[in-house]
């Protein structure tokens, strides 16, 4: 698999968050700005590439029987080192994004695409799908915290764009994150021809 088709693969054909529905509860909680989303969107990128790697390194090593229970120990060593790295280095980062790092361990992305790619091919491929998944994750976050940052506060990635008074609360309250997955949902679908 080539790290192309990877990428058109997660940010396109499989997108995690606007075609499979995969981590909404990050998806929809922290993507108040295009900033938090795109740090969220990073961030399980990081831990995706990394667990992909590993487990497909430790693949024929691990029995069947305890397959499930390792990976999730491989997910949250990485998850315990991204938080503790964004903790001294992006402190504000951590902070904007709360209990939503340490929820990484769970998101069923991760450990979705352990199993489903990682522990049946080879390293290389595994990243490619790592970053592929991981992209197209960031990339959904990223535009759902920035429509919901420009109808919800008037700026995208804090440069003001719309004057105050046009500001909708409703966008960056918790409703108008489903609001605006709902039509960016139906949107997307419009655009991929989808008509189920």
């Amino acid at each position: 698999m080539k790290l192309t088709e990877s990428i058109y693969n997660g940010v396109v054909r499989e997108n995690p968050a606007f075609v499979l529905l995969l981590g909404m509860c990050p998806t929809l909680a922290t993507t108040t700005s295009a900033i938090n989303g795109m740090s969220m969107g990073l961030a399980t990128m990081f831990v995706l590439v990394c667990s992909n790697l590993v487990v497909s390194l430790i693949r024929h090593i691990v029995p069947d029987k305890v397959r499930i229970p390792v990976f999730v120990v491989v997910i949250a060593t990485f998850v315990s080192a991204l938080q503790m790295l964004m903790a001294a280095y992006l402190p504000s980062v951590n902070n904007s994004l709360g209990i939503f790092i340490p929820l990484i361990v769970v998101n069923c992305l991760i450990l979705g695409r352990a199993e489903a790619f990682a522990c049946k091919h080879t390293p290389l491929p595994s990243i490619f799908d790592g970053v592929g998944m991981g992209l197209g994750f960031t990339v959904a976050l990223t535009l759902l915290g920035m429509v919901r940052e420009l109808l919800g506060s008037g700026s995208v990635f804090d440069v003001k764009l719309l004057p105050e008074t046009a500001n909708i609360l409703l966008f960056v309250l918790p409703p108008g994150a489903f609001i605006t997955l709902g039509y960016l949902l139906a949107i997307i679908r419009l655009w991929r021809g989808d008509d189920k």
